[in-house]
């Protein structure tokens, strides 16, 4: 790393010539990631969550085949290298006569991952919260659903808060595999630019700049949420 910056330094024109390539570069990177990074992130992280939801319950449930669905579904995509599981989705279902479109296939891959490892989240802070609570709830003529809507989800979104953003944070940066599915998000973009000018160190040192202003912003909103929340905190 020194020895490229002394020679870079060393040379005013290969240093103008960086300059350029750095400017040139920067909306390209910024527009993939507005375009398709941001939204492949929102749309995969609210179907995962939802996903995960009803994971949860499934998980805690007292009917047994629903337990079961449950705890196959999440032990095959948390045993499975998301990689591997989104080229099955693209490449491989077509052999099966299913074609997707890449976006698709993408949020697909990404929301079952979401979905696999935010139910744990969701079911332990579910259980986390009093047995004492739920009798309450049915004390004064609450159904299951009733005490699950109104007393339990609420005070179980404050307890999975945090790590479900951090969930969040990083389904930001997994999308850069979606470039294998050829969806041209920020990494693609960055790829793609190498590929023309072989500034590799440069290109993708500056698309890294950008996933980690956009993960710096998400946490300084996570610590908002967080001190919100805590106000109706015991």
């Amino acid at each position: 790393m020194k020895m490229y910056l002394s020679n870079v330094a060393a040379d005013p024109d290969r240093t103008a010539r960086l300059i350029e390539i750095a400017k040139t570069s920067l909306w390209p990177l910024l527009e993939g990631a507005i375009s398709n990074t941001i939204p492949l992130t929102i749309i995969s992280f609210i179907c995962g969550l939802l996903l995960a939801v009803l994971t949860a319950l499934a998980r805690i449930s007292h009917v047994k085949i629903l337990q079961i669905i449950a705890r196959v579904y999440v032990s095959a995509i948390r045993g499975t290298p998301l990689l591997v599981q989104l080229f099955i989705i693209f490449y491989g279902l077509p052999n099966v006569g299913v074609t997707l479109d890449p976006f698709i296939s993408a949020v697909i891959g990404f929301s079952l991952n979401v979905g696999a490892y935010a139910s744990e989240t969701i079911r332990a802070a579910i259980l986390s919260i009093p047995k004492g609570q739920w009798e309450a709830g049915y004390s004064i003529g609450m159904s299951y659903s009733q005490v699950l809507k109104r007393i339990i989800l609420p005070q179980a979104a404050r307890v999975s808060l945090p790590p479900l953003s951090n969930t969040f944070i990083s389904l930001v940066k997994d999308t850069s595999l979606a470039s294998v599915v050829l969806i041209t998000e920020m990494f693609r973009r960055a790829q793609e630019i190498t590929s023309r000018n072989y500034e590799f160190l440069l290109v993708y040192t500056e698309a890294a700049l950008i996933y980690w202003v956009i993960c710096f912003f998400l946490s300084v909103l996570q610590q908002v949420m967080e001190k919100r929340l805590n106000r109706y905190g015991v």
